[in-house]
């Protein structure tokens, strides 16, 4: 049950809010769960038309139980799906209008070898997508334009097939470039990714060839499993490193 906290007119709650709470004291509340929400995230939701709290008469906002709720609808859509903002409204908009509407998929699932699926690792959804998508998939999925994917194209964070259709993970590529877009992260800033991303698979790659070339046909197939392990071993040792990497220089 919500609990508010009680303080002067303007911040915090009062009898007269009727259970009203404070930006405060919601963040309280949602740091349980997420605990690296800001208030500036809050107010930048709200400017985003994504929740709409009371005001009292000095402009303070008072935030409903619902209110709550709803945000923390929005942040675990954007921490386990990856989803752009666009797509969260839609998807808020069809639930009000009493639509029965699933979460988009932003990736496919993997199992990396071991039972554990690469989607596990970036919290994507539980429905797959097909194994390719349009062009006009991939920007209104990704709530971008001509001019931003081609520019993404240009640094080779995304990339079409020879058919000028796109693997089903660029959209989860996009999406995340997009989020990483609100913190000032440019695209340009990311060549850097890409050149890691690129050495990381070349060493994947290097080590399943000879698998890949064997005469034996189930030795083939294996190859394909080994490629899987791999992969989700790197990725996981990828964000250790970045993680370890930031927690030292933080300190």
């Amino acid at each position: 049950m919500l609990r508010t906290t009680s303080g002067g007119a303007d911040h915090g709650t009062t009898a007269a809010d009727s259970g009203l709470m404070s930006i405060g004291s919601v963040l309280n509340l949602l740091r349980e769960e997420f605990p690296e929400v800001t208030i500036s995230k809050i107010r930048f939701l709200e400017s985003e038309g994504l929740i709409e709290p009371q005001r009292t008469p000095s402009g303070y906002r008072k935030f409903s139980a619902g209110d709550v709720e709803r945000l923390g609808h929005v942040l675990r859509m954007q921490r386990d799906h990856y989803l752009p903002l666009k797509v969260i409204r839609e998807h808020l908009a069809a639930l009000e209008r009493g639509e029965d509407v699933r979460l988009p998929s932003v990736g496919r699932h993997r199992d990396n070898g071991d039972g554990e699926r690469l989607s596990e690792l970036f919290g994507e959804p539980e429905e797959p997508t097909a194994a390719r998508i349009g062009r006009a998939e991939l920007l209104a999925g990704a709530g971008i334009g001509e001019e931003q994917l081609a520019e993404w194209e240009s640094y080779g964070l995304v990339a079409p097939l020879p058919d000028g259709t796109y693997d089903a993970e660029a959209l989860t590529v996009a999406t995340l470039v997009v989020e990483l877009g609100r913190f000032g992260i440019e695209p340009r800033h990311l060549r850097v990714m890409r050149a890691a991303v690129d050495r990381e698979a070349g060493l994947v790659e290097q080590v399943v060839a000879p698998l890949r070339r064997h005469r034996n046909p189930q030795t083939r197939a294996h190859a394909e499993d080994r490629t899987r392990e791999l992969a989700g071993l790197t990725v996981k040792l990828h964000a250790a490193l970045v993680q370890s990497a930031l927690g030292v220089r933080l300190r």
